[in-house]
């Protein structure tokens, strides 16, 4: 393989190239995973080190070009030297900046790839050089030399751009933990995270990184999540919550019960997210890819036809040949499609690397595309618009104050596994300690629960079991679960339970309006009140509720039907039975900073802190990628257009040639950088 790239054109073929970099890179990375952790950190500071060098010689090697060029222009215009020896005054700078490319060409064509960037620019300035000893023709040595060393500075930038864009997506290998210290037989040992078990113990001092994804069992800290999730303020950490791997500690020292192998854990994935990122292809990448190979051998053909056709038809071969072999000559320069070919997979790679760092992984560049033309955005309710979590949001007494109604319910549910006991008891959290005796406990299957405390009886469910004891109880008029309390078989009034929608939600649905996608629909398995009263806060524009898993997948075919042409339709999920909602969509957008390891699986975008409002950063992002991509075409393709035209009518010269093609392509690489900045 590293043979076969080395012969690989750097322009043509780039599209080879970017596998074979990648392969190198996943082959790292597998290699990274093997070795100790720290090694990592050394190794990945090498390749940033080896490729500043490569940039550092590049430029020593251009400079000297300059030089030699320069002295050999002046000997050319202070000595009258005939051609032969003028030759070989210019082929010292020739050959210094021009050596690899020759070899490459050379490579090429031994391997039966003749059709690559480096063959050309060979073809273009042997010819050059030849030019002079044809009867009435001109020397063009300079130019020759200058198209040669101006491909070389092409090279430079482009290789600048690239470290550039791969340090961006290097910036997610930082979060990778060095060691994990694992608390064994009372004693703590440093060990590499991979040798660390499922529901062990380990221990996160400030300043560390968390090695794996657990539950903190002792302690509370902050945690810096900025490099999972691009949010910049620290999120606070006490017992029992969730930490996941990649984070760094801040202030408290914790302890920690994995959950997950190092494998399997967050850190593992988003690092294999990334570095396969680059595999799928955008539509735009593959198609330049599949026009280079096809269009190289046109460009080359149709110059021999210009440098032979027009001579045999003028009747004075001789005299016009190295007229129009110069013009052809130009005409390969020009024809070049490097810029394309380079700028529009760096424009890609540098979005990709954009959006990461806001906590966006978006699996693949062809997602960036569809991403860009969303017209149809379907969200699950439950985890994606809400917390997934039940809170009590309103208390409406009838015999006893709203304490002591809060304070019975949390008793009689304090050894419920159910989410609405989890609700009333965090609603009460004095509850433990107030020296209530709590007997009797009784649950009744789709009533509720029936308990003593003290010497009351309390009973709290629904409206089947106040009628089982023959309360008089009375409907509520807020949305939601609502939980009726007897006291004794008398009604002591209600609690009304929700899921709290997220804070940025409604701001993620108002900005997808702004960016002109008109159609927002929700699907949901809760009840249809519960479903109409969240559409309405949010201003979604359609909802469906009670529905099964099956029923949202049922949906989304029917929503991919109903779209506009030339309009992809977004589902974003967060639970497992999103998972076939998300692979279903033209693209799916898994939230993953607390989402089920299936949704993340079947997703193509991943949003690292679970924000809904970081959807239409996503598609603003994309959007940018592939407008940025358009203007590298048709810039590159306009300027072509016009130097060829000037070419044909011998208007053009091989400077004007030599910009044409690599002036254009750093033009291009630069722009595409811009993708980067987000």
């Amino acid at each position: 393989m590293a043979h076969e790239h080395h012969h690989e054109q750097k322009c043509y073929s780039h599209e080879h190239e970017h596998q074979h970099k990648q392969q190198h890179h996943e082959h790292e990375c597998c290699e990274h995973e093997r070795h100790h952790e720290h090694e990592h950190g050394h190794d990945h500071e090498h390749h940033h080190h080896e490729h500043e060098d490569s940039l550092k010689s590049q430029i020593i090697k251009i400079v000297i070009a300059v030089a030699l060029l320069v002295a050999a222009v002046i000997i050319e215009k202070r000595c009258d030297l005939p051609t032969w020896q003028l030759l070989l005054v210019y082929l010292i700078p020739y050959l210094f900046i021009g050596f690899n490319t020759l070899k490459e060409a050379a490579e090429g064509l031994a391997h039966g790839e003749a059709f690559n960037e480096h063959f050309l620019m060979s073809i273009a300035t042997i010819g050059a050089l030849c030019i002079g000893f044809l009867p009435n023709a001109e020397t063009q040595f300079p130019e020759a030399v200058f198209v040669m060393l101006f491909f070389q500075v092409g090279e430079l930038f482009e290789s600048y751009a690239e470290g550039k864009s791969r340090e961006s997506i290097a910036h997610l290998m930082d979060i990778r933990p060095d060691v994990a210290n694992v608390e064994r037989n009372g004693k703590v040992e440093s060990i590499n995270p991979e040798q660390v078990e499922v529901a062990e113990t380990i221990i996160i001092k400030p300043g560390e990184k968390v090695p794996l994804d657990g539950i903190v069992i002792e302690g509370n800290t902050s945690l810096n999540t900025v490099a999972l999730t691009g949010e910049s303020v620290p999120r606070e950490i006490v017992e029992g919550d969730e930490v996941i791997s990649g984070c760094i500690n801040l202030s408290g020292v914790i302890k920690v019960r994995t959950t997950k192998s190092f494998g399997e854990s967050t850190v593992s994935k988003i690092i294999n997210l990334v570095e396969n990122a680059t595999e799928s292809k955008s539509k735009s990448e593959t198609f330049i890819s599949r026009f280079a190979r096809v269009y190289t051998p046109i460009v080359v053909f149709a110059a021999i036809a210009f440098a032979l056709l027009p001579p045999l038809f003028s009747g004075n071969f001789a005299g016009v040949f190295p007229i129009w072999l110069y013009r052809a000559l130009m005409f390969l320069v020009v024809s070049c499609p490097c810029a394309l070919v380079i700028s529009v997979p760096l424009t890609f790679f540098g979005g990709i690397g954009g959006a990461s760092r806001k906590g966006i992984l978006v699996k693949g560049s062809n997602y960036m595309d569809v991403l860009a033309k969303v017209g149809t955005v379907v969200f699950d309710k439950t985890g994606t618009l809400t917390h997934g979590r039940f809170e009590v949001t309103a208390v409406h007494p009838g015999t006893c104050d709203e304490h002591q109604l809060l304070h019975l319910a949390a008793h009689v549910e304090h050894f419920s596994t159910h989410p609405i006991g989890a609700a009333l008891r965090d609603a009460f959290p004095d509850e433990a300690n107030d020296g209530c005796r709590i007997s009797e406990v009784e649950e009744i299957a789709g009533h509720g629960i029936r308990a003593k405390v003290d010497d009351k009886i309390v009973c709290v469910g629904n409206t089947k079991m106040m009628d089982s004891i023959g309360a008089m109880w009375h409907d509520c008029h807020h949305v939601g679960t609502i939980i009726h309390v007897a006291i004794d078989g008398e009604y002591a009034g209600h609690i009304v339970i929700n899921d709290k929608i997220k804070e940025d939600s409604a701001e993620a649905i108002a900005a997808l309006k702004s960016l002109g996608i008109s159609r927002t629909v929700m699907l949901t398995g809760d009840r249809k009140e519960v479903g109409e009263d969240v559409a309405q806060k949010l201003g979604l524009s359609e909802y469906h509720a009670e529905l099964l898993p099956a029923d949202k997948v049922q949906y989304v075919e029917q929503l991919l039907h109903e779209k506009q042409e030339g309009r992809f339709l977004a589902f974003v999920g967060d639970g497992i039975n999103d998972a076939p909602g998300l692979a279903r969509a033209d693209v799916g957008i898994a939230m993953g900073g607390l989402g089920s390891d299936a949704a993340i699986e079947a997703a193509d975008v991943v949003l690292m802190d679970d924000q809904p409002s970081k959807i239409a950063i996503a598609i603003r992002i994309a959007r940018r990628t592939l407008s940025i991509a358009k203007q590298n075409v048709w810039f590159a393709i306009g300027v072509k257009v016009a130097v060829l035209v000037l070419a044909a009518f011998g208007i053009a010269t091989m400077w004007m040639a030599v910009f044409a093609d690599v002036g254009v392509t750093v033009l291009a690489v630069f722009n595409s950088m811009r993708a980067l900045k987000v």
